[in-house]
């Protein structure tokens, strides 16, 4: 279900839902193979419904705020070192 408020598109999930590895991958921002590779290394939890797999939506979210929280510290310790040596 999409809705259109002042020409943005807005989508609305259930809390409880399941997406499909591609709209995973475009939430979390990363190509399809990496969020793949990410299922298989067991950082977010998945279940297979025959050959698909099918990723809890909290489960999403919860690693972009892990995945937005590294990066922030990542930026921050960049800052501080140009700060640090005069750029």
């Amino acid at each position: 279900m999409s809705v259109e408020l002042f020409g943005d598109a807005v989508k609305i999930i259930p809390v409880r839902a399941e997406l499909t590895t591609h709209e995973a991958a475009s939430l979390l921002n990363v190509s399809r193979p990496t969020l793949i590779q990410m299922l298989k290394m067991g950082s977010i939890p998945h279940r297979k419904v025959r050959t698909h797999r099918r990723i809890p939506l909290e489960a999403v979210i919860a690693r972009k705020r892990k995945l937005d929280a590294d990066r922030r510290a990542a930026i921050a310790q960049l800052s501080a070192y140009d700060q640090e040596i005069g750029l």
